[in-house]
């Protein structure tokens, strides 16, 4: 799959989540890490998105995510800053600084081409998300391909999870 059909699936996909969270009056908040600012960036491309998109907080460092979204440090002691617990409690932190947001998503993973490791590749990402009266979604992917094409198949994972959770 090329950037270009994956850039055309993110817009198709960005407007349908604005429509739909328009239509239904809800508010959208993310934390980004590795995909750093990407899906906030392909939501406000779309007219319309400053009645969807409450905030993003690009959380790139262990300290952004413990400052500002309050990731406890033993969270990523323990399972590191790419884990199902460190998207799930990002996704938490979200919730909890954007009262208004009615559905929070979070993303976190190894972009490459360096990082990876046995235990967690180049390509591993790990989203959570949650609408308020739902219970929270983790999904974990190894995306192939360059640093770019990670982070693109990430943008474009965690649109489809937020259109889920509108629905």
């Amino acid at each position: 799959m090329t950037h270009e059909i994956i850039q055309q699936d993110i817009r198709l996909l960005a407007q349908n989540i604005v429509d739909k969270a328009r239509h239904k009056t809800l508010m959208v908040a993310l934390a980004e890490s590795c995909t750093g600012g990407m899906i906030a960036a392909a939501l406000t491309d779309i007219s319309g998105s400053s009645a969807v998109l409450d905030r993003g907080f690009v959380t790139y460092s262990n300290h952004a995510k413990i400052d500002i979204l309050g990731v406890k440090n033993t969270t990523l002691d323990q399972h590191g800053a790419v884990s199902e617990q460190t998207a799930r409690a990002m996704v938490d932190g979200t919730l909890n600084a954007a009262p208004l947001a009615d559905v929070a998503l979070s993303v976190t993973g190894i972009a490459g081409p360096a990082g990876g490791g046995p235990d967690k590749p180049v390509g591993l990402v790990h989203f959570s998300c949650q609408r308020r009266d739902m219970p929270q979604i983790h999904a974990k992917h190894i995306f192939s391909g360059d640093r770019h094409m990670v982070r693109y198949q990430a943008v474009k994972t965690a649109l489809l999870m937020i259109d889920r959770a509108l629905a």
